[in-house]
């Protein structure tokens, strides 16, 4: 049987598990059952060390410092088994699964023991410098890297959900005020997009290098990537949609508003699946990957991403930057797409004098 010790008339119990070396010590206090390990072998040092933390806590109960009731634990495991049940269709696998992974891999052993109530905006901005210094450490990064801007955002958006949830049920009165403090006001940034002049020079370049590559072994990526932009530049899909495009998601058809010939697509993005309607001119090139790579239903219209040959042909035509320094990517052809779009409905319409 283990051993077991009362201290503190009766109030302090000590003992020691069956297998285990330590003795633990359990004390129920402000409606709450506590426990500790004194990480110690020694009867005696062990019974300093009980009765230490013991008036430890009612200190800090006589001070209202001492709460209880449901923590952070409780009110993650809650939001995880609905999350995922009630987001089914409406938002992507992938990103329901990287909120089990912030949860998992940092706020949970930061707050997890922590009742709700205790979660202030000071707690908030102690976790944001806790990040900002440690990281996270890997093998090959044993300091750890400070999280990016956005991936702190992300964890910040988990822990606001995770609260909210504890909310709905009940367990917390409030959300505290989680906004980052000393931040600087948030300008308003444009990202670099093509004009018609500038997407045309761009178009034309990928040509002919399709139809030049500087090596010949390069002939498959060059091709790869000019259809990559004429299929992104009619379509106005983000590059990551379109990564994780296949054959099956794609169907020609015939417009039945215009009588044109166009793609429908079935788009799997961060909100889930959508549907889409391209421009006519992404039907050449998406019949040209079908004759170019003989694919199943299952295969990826664009299984590898071609950036650095993007990159070098922006350099080389001029194309990288915008007039405003504004850095252009592969996302900037789905602005370009929305761009001409809006400047299509802007033009006057053109009507024929009246014959004379």
């Amino acid at each position: 049987m283990a051993e077991h010790h009362e201290l503190m008339g009766g109030k302090l119990h000590l003992y020691k598990r069956e297998n285990s070396r330590h003795w633990q010590c359990s004390t129920y206090l402000a409606g709450k059952n506590r426990r500790k390990t004194t990480k110690e072998e020694s009867l005696t040092h062990a019974k300093d060390i009980a009765e230490d933390w013991y008036l430890e806590l009612r200190g800090k109960s006589r001070a209202g410092e001492l709460k209880s009731g449901p923590t952070f634990k409780k009110a993650a495991e809650a939001f995880l088994n609905e999350y995922e049940v009630l987001t089914r269709g409406e938002r992507n696998p992938r990103y329901v699964q990287s909120q089990k992974e912030r949860l998992t891999l940092h706020l949970l052993p930061y707050f997890g023991d922590k009742v709700l109530t205790e979660i202030t905006p000071g707690l908030v901005q102690d976790y944001r410098i806790h990040r900002a210094k440690n990281g996270r450490k890997t093998k090959s990064d044993p300091n750890g890297k400070p999280p990016a801007r956005s991936s702190m955002h992300q964890e910040i958006v988990a822990l606001r959900q995770v609260l909210k949830c504890a909310n709905r049920h009940g367990w917390l009165p409030f959300l505290p005020d989680l906004s980052a403090p000393y931040r600087a006001s948030g300008k308003i940034s444009h990202r670099g997009w093509f004009s018609p002049e500038e997407y045309k020079k761009l178009y034309e370049a990928t040509r002919r290098r399709a139809q030049n590559p500087k090596k010949k072994r390069f002939t498959w990526e060059s091709e790869q990537l000019h259809d990559f932009v004429l299929f992104i530049g009619n379509t106005g899909l983000r590059p990551d949609e379109a990564k994780r495009l296949e054959y099956r998601d794609v169907n020609i058809v015939k417009d039945e508003a215009t009588g044109e010939t166009i793609l429908e697509i079935e788009v799997r993005g961060k909100r889930g699946v959508g549907f889409c309607k391209s421009m006519p001119g992404a039907e050449h090139p998406f019949r040209r990957l079908k004759r170019r790579n003989n694919p199943q239903s299952t295969d990826l219209l664009f299984p590898k991403p071609q950036r650095e040959l993007f990159n070098n042909i922006l350099e080389e035509e001029g194309l990288k930057v915008d007039r405003d320094g504004n850095q252009r990517t592969a996302y900037s052809l789905r602005h370009t797409y929305i761009c001409l779009r809006l400047m299509e409905a802007r033009l006057p319409r053109i009507v024929a004098p009246a014959s004379k």
